[in-house]
């Protein structure tokens, strides 16, 4: 049996409606895009881009010498193509117009171009996010405030994850779809069909070390999972931490859970931990459209209208019935 590539699925999904010409040409794009990311992750010391850049990203973050090369990566290979009105990116400040002598398309980019990257140099999974929102008014000369579209107004979403294997998981508002790199043959094949969160759960992910700070409805949740069988939930719960969202969340689209990077003290002055239009909304339309729930702890993460580019927020994410619950505390509080 013929293994079915990324390219034929998408021109499926174009030819079903689902999608435009341009919008299946841009996501191959920035499959090519994540092809060269996976290389450059994949030879780590050996091509000499492990380390620190000796520089800061728009976040006061120290960025790696990969945050930079992926940043670049995606940049290049989108900028030329005539699908982009412009693009943002969480490692720059402002938006990355499209240049003069390009052609200018009806679709805006954003993304992450290296989640988890402080997982770099012990060779732990990393991961690519992105967005694509639809470009409103003059395309011509996309603003900011062109970019400040709620995340239920985005066309399509996806990450991948370098692991093991270099995976793609993506959706266009019809399912949730992964496809696994072949590095013999250099194309993604599509393995993992209408991915689906899996209802009932003993897993949960949630940074432990800011257990002091977290609010009283995180702090009830928590402790009631670390009660087991013995205590409300009558059974045992794992709690696993990759310190990668795109790690952490994708072990939850496969096999069932919650992923918590809640409103604490420590980042209630920036809003929360995780940036709204560059992680947050992306992963958001992923876990809904995979039959699971995304919330700030007190609302729903894709109703949410932006404020700013690097706007953040607090993040719950995963199983349904698990969401609800931990906001549902929340509410109560």
């Amino acid at each position: 049996m013929q293994r079915k590539t990324l390219t034929q699925f998408l021109i499926e999904q174009q030819r079903a409606g689902d999608m435009t010409a341009d919008l299946r040409l841009l996501i191959e794009v920035v499959a090519r895009a994540v092809k060269a990311i996976s290389v450059n992750v994949s030879k780590g010391a050996l091509a000499g881009v492990l380390g620190e850049a000796g520089s800061d990203n728009i976040q006061g973050e120290a960025q790696k010498k990969l945050d930079v090369i992926a940043n670049d990566i995606l940049i290049q290979a989108n900028e030329w193509g005539g699908h982009l009105a412009a693009m943002a990116s969480e490692e720059v400040e402002t938006i990355q117009a499209i240049p003069r002598d390009y052609p200018k398309g009806g679709y805006l980019l954003l993304f992450d171009p290296l989640d988890g990257s402080s997982n770099i140099d012990v060779n732990v999974s990393v991961g690519t996010i992105f967005s694509v929102l639809r470009c409103p008014g003059d395309c011509q000369t996309p603003t900011e405030a062109s970019f400040l579209q709620p995340g239920d107004d985005q066309v399509a979403a996806g990450y991948a994850v370098y692991g093991p294997s270099t995976q793609l998981v993506l959706t266009v508002g019809r399912g949730v779809h992964g496809f696994t790199l072949d590095r013999e043959m250099g194309s993604f094949i599509y393995t993992h069909a209408d991915m689906k969160v899996p209802e009932h759960t003993q897993e949960y992910a949630i940074n432990s070390s800011n257990a002091r700070h977290w609010e009283a409805p995180v702090q009830r949740y928590v402790a009631e999972l670390q009660e087991g069988k013995t205590g409300v939930r009558g059974k045992d719960f794992n709690m696993r931490w990759v310190a990668s969202m795109v790690a952490d969340v994708h072990r939850i689209l496969t096999r069932g859970g919650v992923f918590m990077y809640p409103m604490d003290e420590k980042s209630r002055s920036k809003g929360g931990k995780l940036r709204l239009m560059y992680e947050a909304n992306p992963m958001a339309m992923l876990m809904e459209q995979a039959g699971g729930a995304a919330t700030t702890g007190r609302e729903r993460i894709m109703g949410l209208k932006p404020e700013k580019l690097h706007q953040r927020v607090p993040v719950i994410m995963g199983s349904r019935n698990e969401v609800e619950r931990v906001t549902g505390y929340h509410n109560d509080a």
